[in-house]
């Protein structure tokens, strides 16, 4: 179950509250239940060719070990899949302000570098964050231009089966899972938009229509164009 522990930081920042008429990258955050197929999809989106605009997937902090990809895809890596470090330091990026949000799950900590996620959408590069719902709805208090989108599978049932074949958890950790992802999809009105991974090539089309139409969006009264 996520916790969400105590948050750093007064609220939203000057740049993000300039949004995207101002010429600043959009902040788009993907949450969805564990083996839902997150990073398979994302690593579609970024290398399409067609994105409306230069697009990066921020690199989450965590205190968990690296794990098997999804998919088989060999171990995560540190600086790609995720900034492993030891707890000792992750607390220390705490109290030097250095997270945009922070959580806990299943006895781990994630957090978003806030300093990386800035300099990027200043430069007018689309971010993505993946982070689990509750770190989502936090940076939506933090962020309020935050573009929310909740991948979901087609089913529990496909997505149970899609647990089973990482072959990563016990039967009672898969049960935990699945649990958590029952009270995750409870959250998705929440969001903005739900993209069901049903197929990844299908997803990916629907992220970057998603993407396209937030360039398109009137922000307090401007156009983008």
């Amino acid at each position: 179950m996520i916790t969400s522990i105590e948050q750093s930081g007064t609220g939203p920042t000057a740049e993000t509250e300039r949004g995207q008429a101002g010429g600043t990258g959009l902040l788009l955050v993907v949450s969805g239940p564990s083996a839902v197929g997150k990073d398979t999809v994302l690593d579609a989106l970024l290398a399409r060719p067609d994105l409306p605009r230069p697009v990066q997937k921020c690199v989450t902090t965590t205190t968990r070990p690296p794990r098997p990809k999804d998919g088989g895809r060999g171990m995560e890596e540190d600086g790609v899949d995720y900034h492993f470090v030891s707890p000792a330091r992750f607390n220390a990026m705490v109290a030097q302000d250095e997270l945009l949000e922070y959580a806990e799950y299943a006895d781990n900590y994630y957090g978003t570098p806030r300093a990386w996620v800035a300099e990027r959408r200043l430069r007018g590069i689309d971010v993505i964050l993946k982070i689990e719902v509750q770190g989502g709805l936090i940076v939506q208090e933090k962020a309020p231009d935050a573009v929310l989108v909740f991948l979901q599978p087609p089913s529990l049932e496909e997505l149970e089966r899609r647990l089973r074949h990482r072959r990563t958890d016990s039967d009672d950790q898969i049960a935990k899972r699945l649990l958590h992802a029952r009270k995750e999809m409870a959250q998705r009105p929440h969001y903005d938009y739900a993209v069901t991974n049903d197929s990844v090539e299908d997803a990916v089309d629907a992220i970057r229509a998603v993407l396209r139409a937030e360039h398109c969006r009137i922000h307090n009264g401007a156009s983008n164009a």
